[in-house]
């Protein structure tokens, strides 16, 4: 498990570099419009590409069942499946650039030039997209088969390749904002070239598969079905975290950065629960193609009582260096007593993420995906029906939706899993 949660979790460090060195380096430039649209733009591609995220997620769980079920020339198919959804998914995100950036920009409201700039960028790295959900693919693809390590290097390779073309677009040929759209768009490149060499040396036949295996009816319905599902799921999951910030941003200026600096502790516990989440997807993707009902209850068991260790240590530390954290990330001394205020709702909120990250990795595994798109749209019902309920309380009603929504996701699908693994296994 922790041969594949590891390197996970380290991976999920590396999931946001390409904005963070596009806005250190434009940031450099001193010019606070061209920081302020690389910034908004880089929040777009976050969520553009995390709503495509159900790439990496059925692939790694079809080639992870694939494996179970020892069905190696399935496995490269799934791989060529993918990446010819991604390259689709990718084109039409071409096609339709024009509309899509007027709707995020015009809905973000910024300043002119904080908007042409962000257009800019946006124009550029858009060519990026058939690119990044390749990789997508080949990185599920990479960890269903347990080859976390490689993964990982495969994302370490892509984060070194933008750092060195980010500064030697924007620092030294001074192309500005387009260049560290251009960066991106290189290393995501590279990172494809690089994941269709380490999948060929791992298929010593090669990526070539019979026209009529590719297309397979079955087997594509299947694919696209647990894909809509997922990204319907995804496509809630954002919701929640939109209108989080929407209506931190309504509560005025200090609560606003109040939320963000305790989003920042929220995110922390995240990259260690979604690391067993991915452990969690391979396993017990790999225990539903081999039909081995005790390596899945085994796998499930694993993820749900290492996650809540992790959860108690985090809290631990939230308990004990909250305060001292907070005064680190910023010097505002009304953000710091708004966050301190705030404190107690995050550092509870891993003891109930546990179920909700472990139960996701456990369902992607499994490809109950029409089951978890309809626990996550329960799941946001159940924080908004909340938040109604408590807005008269402000910022603190909204910490409580949000504490509700990580229940009710790692509730409402513990509470459905038994069915779930009598229907995939039996009685017996």
């Amino acid at each position: 498990m922790f041969a594949i949660a590891g390197p996970a979790m380290v991976a999920n460090l590396t999931t946001p570099l390409i904005g963070i060195v596009a806005t250190t380096a434009i940031g450099r430039l001193g010019e606070a419009s061209l920081l302020g649209g690389v910034a908004m733009a880089s929040v777009i591609f976050d969520c553009l590409f995390w709503l495509f995220g159900f790439l990496r997620m059925s692939t790694l769980a079809f080639t992870a069942q694939s494996l179970g079920a020892g069905e190696t020339d399935e496995m490269r198919l799934v791989l060529v499946r993918g990446l010819l959804i991604a390259a689709l998914a990718g084109a039409a995100l071409i096609v339709l650039q024009l509309p899509l950036a007027a709707l995020v920009f015009d809905a973000m409201g910024g300043s002119e030039a904080v908007s042409r700039a962000g257009r800019t960028y946006f124009a550029i790295r858009i060519w990026s997209a058939p690119l990044a959900l390749a990789n997508y693919v080949v990185l599920g693809w990479l960890v269903g088969q347990a080859r976390a390590r490689l993964a990982l290097a495969m994302q370490i390779a892509i984060n070194l390749v933008n750092v060195a073309a980010t500064l030697l677009l924007v620092i030294l040929f001074e192309a500005g904002i387009a260049g560290a759209a251009g960066a991106a768009v290189i290393a995501e490149g590279s990172g494809v070239m690089l994941g269709i060499v380490i999948a060929r040396r791992l298929q010593p036949d090669g990526l070539s598969v019979p026209r009529q295996r590719l297309l397979d009816r079955d087997k594509l319905k299947r694919m696209l079905a647990v894909n809509r599902d997922i990204m319907i799921r995804t496509a809630a999951l954002i919701a929640v975290f939109l209108f989080f910030n929407a209506q931190g941003a309504r509560a005025g200026d200090v609560t606003l950065a109040a939320n963000a600096v305790l989003n920042n502790f929220l995110l922390v516990s995240a990259f260690f629960l979604d690391g067993l989440a991915n452990a969690a997807e391979q396993l017990c993707g790999h225990a539903i193609g081999a039909r081995d009902r005790r390596a899945f209850t085994a796998a499930t068991g694993l993820v749900i009582a290492w996650g809540f260790g992790f959860s108690l240590l985090v809290t631990a530390v939230l308990a004990l260096f909250g305060p001292a954290l907070i005064d680190l990330m910023t010097l505002s001394p009304p953000v710091r007593l708004a966050a301190r205020e705030f404190l107690l709702f995050v550092t509870i909120s891993p003891l109930l993420a546990v179920f909700a990250f472990g139960f996701d990795g456990i369902y992607i595994g499994a490809t109950w995906a029409r089951d978890m798109r309809n626990l996550m749209v329960a799941s946001l019902a159940l924080f908004l029906a909340t938040w109604v309920a408590l807005r008269d309380l402000g910022n603190t009603g909204l910490w409580i939706a949000f504490l509700v929504h990580y229940a009710a996701r790692g509730g409402l699908q513990a509470a459905r899993y038994p069915a779930l693994v009598r229907a995939s296994f039996g009685k017996n």
